[in-house]
């Protein structure tokens, strides 16, 4: 049930006893896709000023997870959203800046990762460290397109959607069994000046956790759940060290945590939609994603930075775009990234920062 005076809190009723969390916005299962999205949309347009941005769906097999970063046709979700977004935002500042967006989509299946828009989707690919030096991740064969119009997306998307790994189980009749990344890459430069900025957007539709009993899961089904379980574990220990702010962050222990490295860390922002089931033969797993759910919104990254600079892209970034700019008129905005775009709330990470510089793993609550 839902607090009538205050959308952050969020009450279950397991095995009797009333539980109550309190989290940054909780949806009800009457809230629309614009209505969630326009929670998570200041977020989104950070990568255009430089920023590394991951938006995160976390739920059991079922709960709607695929639905609030996809949606349909008719109604699409956070990805589509998101893009439509990019382009308004990009086109907005085309006298000063000319911007590139680029895509790709992989998922990890069976702690494999594999490229969705690829000739060969069944490819093992390896995440690698760029040699230049900066820290940042990247995927040597990994297919990115470049997209321009909604027509585009809509090609990317049909594209990945039909090589992603879908299967029957008893909670689910088409359970993700992948993990899902969306990958979006901002690459800017401005006219006047020549500094260039790279943001990176990373959509990512988690596989559904379970329990293996109610799944029904044998043989590769069984096997398939026990990596996902595993890798989700991983994504929790890496939560835990992050809040506990310790040395090490265990990021290399599953290949979700590891490519994600670059928007978990300390320079990014990062929010959590956890999609929880109403449905009451699901309170254990229910009370299992709000626990978690509180644990990511109690860490906190630190300062968010953009990567921003004069010159040229490293070679993994594409030197051989070069954007044609027209002659710009003098300007003097300031690109900074935006707030969270929420209200403030008690107890909520994004009181503790600045709201021109807010990095915190957020979170969101719904069934949608």
């Amino acid at each position: 049930t839902f607090d009538a005076d205050d959308d952050s809190i969020i009450h279950l009723l397991h095995k009797g006893k009333p539980v109550s969390f309190e989290l940054d916005k909780v949806f009800s299962p009457r809230a629309s896709q614009q209505d969630v999205f326009q929670e998570v949309q200041a977020l989104i347009t950070s990568c255009i000023d430089g920023f590394n941005v991951c938006i995160f769906a976390y739920g059991q097999t079922g709960a709607g997870k695929t639905y609030t970063m996809e949606g349909t046709p008719d109604n699409p979700g956070i990805n589509q959203r998101a893009l439509q977004l990019l382009f308004s935002e990009v086109q907005e500042k085309a006298s000063d800046w000319e911007y590139t967006i680029t895509v790709s989509a992989a998922e990890i299946y069976n702690e494999v990762l594999r490229d969705l828009l690829g000739q060969e989707p069944q490819e093992k690919l390896e995440i690698r460290l760029c040699p230049d030096g900066s820290g940042q991740l990247y995927v040597p064969g990994l297919t990115e397109f470049q997209v321009q119009s909604v027509d585009d997306i809509n090609k990317v998307f049909e594209f990945g959607h039909t090589n992603r790994t879908t299967e029957f189980t008893n909670l689910n009749e088409h359970s993700s069994r992948s993990h899902a990344l969306l990958i979006v890459t901002v690459r800017g430069v401005d006219c006047s000046t020549g500094l260039r900025t790279t943001g990176k957007l990373n959509l990512v539709d988690l596989a559904g956790s379970e329990r293996v009993g109610k799944s029904g899961a044998e043989g590769s089904r069984l096997r398939e759940a026990q990596h996902i379980n595993k890798s989700l574990s991983a994504l929790g220990d890496v939560i835990a060290a992050l809040r506990s702010r310790q040395g090490h962050v265990p990021f290399r222990n599953s290949k979700l945590t590891y490519l994600l490295q670059d928007s978990l860390s300390g320079d990014s922002k990062t929010l959590m939609v956890v999609q929880v089931s109403p449905v009451e033969k699901n309170t254990s797993e229910t009370l299992y994603s709000l626990k978690f759910a509180e644990r990511v919104r109690s860490v906190e990254l630190g300062p968010g930075s953009r990567r921003a600079e004069l010159g040229s892209w490293s070679s993994q970034e594409h030197l051989e775009w070069e954007p044609a700019c027209q002659t710009p008129q003098p300007s003097a905005r300031a690109h900074s990234a935006p707030g969270s775009g929420t209200t403030s709330r008690p107890g909520s990470i994004r009181r503790k920062l600045d709201p021109e510089e807010a990095a915190a793993l957020g979170l969101t609550a719904g069934a949608a």
